[in-house]
């Protein structure tokens, strides 16, 4: 709850400090003393836009600070401050501040960390509820009823949006599976065409590096036939180094026993002999494998530029072309059979429409008989606000079916007929600022064990009425207020009589300087406060003494 709201040079206010407590808080003074002051200083630090016509005449900037104290920080507020990477560490109060300057700047922080004023905005809902004479938000607004009532109905909504989500799902796969076929079928022709042309080529991975290979031997060879060729000659016939060597050994042999040297030179010729053998070997070797066909050379280099001018086609790498051509086997094979895919996924869009439809209508069902509730508890709160010729009614619509979402397939919304025979109508369409606000509170009444946003804070709700109607709109304030905390602004004695704290909004005036000041009043002020409400411009001991038996009934 909103445990202390700081003021500082904001339109009439110099410093402020106010403490709040929980049950209902009530705010009460003159017209025109500066009740609206606090509430735009609240609206700043909730986000507010920034107006720097809020900074005290003659300052430099203007700020404002709102804190707020929970047992455990709502869930919807720890997902926000989450998102934002904002730390509040548990126990610690939860402290927004808004700054304006007078050359145009604004800034906002949260527990002195710096951030942008959208947070504000993301936390205010679950912060204050602010229910005025001209508001246009919360319980006023449409877009919230469908939610108001389902926490009234304890509707699982998750279920819905889970069934809607899956539905969306099935859809979308089968949308992308029509929209490939379409495509394929539309390529089929082109397909077929670039197939042919590759099974005729029937590339090999590998088959560019091992045709290139042998290209460069075979132009080596062609490069080199000519020295292979003298050297053929020199090693070919009977006085070729190798005959020559062969004869030395065979006539060296004969004497090698003769002495130890010709023994050791015959043992050297004979290696001689077996070093040339080899050469020989390779040289007739390396002739083989170089000594190529012209038409084989031509044959791999036409290979080459085959494969290179389908890769260039198909702007992919030649060893790419054999997964190319299963790819477009397999889109083929798809459009063949792509009539049975699409059928089974037809079938699962159709039975997870199905699921959400049976889910979306068990939701509208609740929600109709919610609704009924609803309109009865509201009805109930009616009569004694002064209202007894209105009517109330939560209207739950069947929307068409592009408007159908995860929330289900109804539109919600509150409205009103304020007198027999007039048609309903929305809440903000046809009630006045009096009853608008009465209405209201009626639902608020009505809603109250499902929640809301941590302070609530309701704008001279009681304009316009006195008596046993304000009576009955501070009872209602007061039970409101039980278990939470609620602020009241009201020029209604009743209302004032109910409240567990009471401040008291003044305006006084130095020379040209005006200031407006707020203060907690104890007992004995706050009898004279509701006396002087009650009697006007001088305060009466009659008016004492009423103000005594309303403080007694409480």
């Amino acid at each position: 709850m909103l445990t202390q709201l700081s003021i500082r040079n904001i339109v009439l206010i110099e410093a402020l400090d106010l403490q709040f407590a929980g049950s209902l808080g009530v705010l009460t003074g003159e017209t025109g003393a500066g009740k609206s002051i606090l509430l735009d200083a609240l609206g700043l630090v909730l986000g507010n836009r920034a107006d720097m016509g809020l900074i005290r005449a003659g300052e430099e900037q203007a700020s404002a600070t709102a804190t707020f104290e929970f047992a455990t920080l709502p869930d919807a507020l720890r997902e926000v401050l989450d998102d934002a990477e904002v730390e509040i560490e548990p126990g610690e109060p939860l402290i927004l501040r808004r700054r304006l300057k007078a050359d145009g700047g604004s800034k906002a922080f949260v527990n002195d960390q710096p951030v942008g004023v959208a947070l504000l905005r993301a936390m205010a809902g679950a912060l204050v509820e602010l229910h005025g004479q001209h508001d246009d938000r919360g319980l006023v607004n449409p877009r919230g009823h469908r939610m108001l009532l389902d926490r009234y109905a304890d509707a699982n909504v998750d279920a819905v949006g889970k069934a809607w989500t899956a539905w969306r799902d099935a859809e979308a796969k089968l949308a992308e599976a029509k929209a490939s076929i379409v495509q394929a079928k539309e390529d089929e022709d082109l397909l077929i065409a670039h197939l042919a042309e590759l099974v005729e080529l029937q590339p090999v991975e590998g088959e560019e590096t091992q045709l290139a290979g042998l290209r460069s031997d075979m132009q080596k060879g062609e490069r080199l036939q000519g020295e292979l060729e003298d050297l053929r000659k020199v090693w070919d016939g009977s006085k070729s180094p190798l005959a020559s060597l062969r004869s030395a050994a065979r006539k060296l042999e004969r004497i090698a026993e003769e002495h130890e040297l010709l023994a050791g030179a015959l043992e050297s010729l004979d290696r001689a002999v077996i070093e040339a053998g080899e050469a020989e070997d390779k040289l007739t070797e390396a002739g083989f494998q170089l000594t190529h066909d012209p038409m084989a050379l031509d044959d791999a280099e036409t290979r080459l530029f085959e494969l290179r001018a389908a890769a260039r086609k198909h702007r992919c790498e030649v060893d790419a072309l054999p997964a190319l051509m299963l790819d477009m086997r397999a889109q083929l094979d798809a459009i063949e059979g792509g009539e049975a895919g699409v059928g089974a996924l037809e079938k699962a869009a159709k039975a997870a429409r199905e699921a959400y439809e049976a889910k979306a209508k068990a939701l509208h069902d609740k929600r109709s008989k919610a609704a009924a509730k609803l309109d009865k508890a509201v009805a109930a709160e009616l009569a004694p606000l002064k209202l007894d010729a209105a009517k109330f009614q939560t209207q739950v619509e069947a929307l068409p079916e592009d408007r159908w979402g995860a929330s289900g397939m109804d539109g919600v919304e509150f409205l009103i007929s304020t007198n027999p025979g007039a048609p309903f109508a929305p809440l903000n369409k046809i009630a006045s600022g009096g009853e608008l606000s009465r209405f209201i509170l009626s639902l608020k009444v009505a809603l109250a064990e499902q929640g809301g946003a941590a302070t609530v804070i309701f704008d001279e709700i009681d304009r316009g009425v006195g008596g046993a109607v304000a009576s009955a709109i501070g009872d209602r304030l007061a039970r409101l207020a039980d278990g939470g905390q609620l602020l009241a602004v009201t020029h209604s004695p009743q209302v004032a009589a109910r409240g567990g704290q009471h401040y008291m909004i003044a305006k006084s005036s130095e020379g040209t300087v005006t200031r407006t000041s707020v203060r907690l009043l104890s007992n004995a002020e706050r009898k004279e406060e509701i006396a002087r409400m009650l009697s006007g411009a001088e305060t009466t001991d009659e008016a004492r003494a009423q103000a005594d038996r309303l403080l007694e009934g409480v």
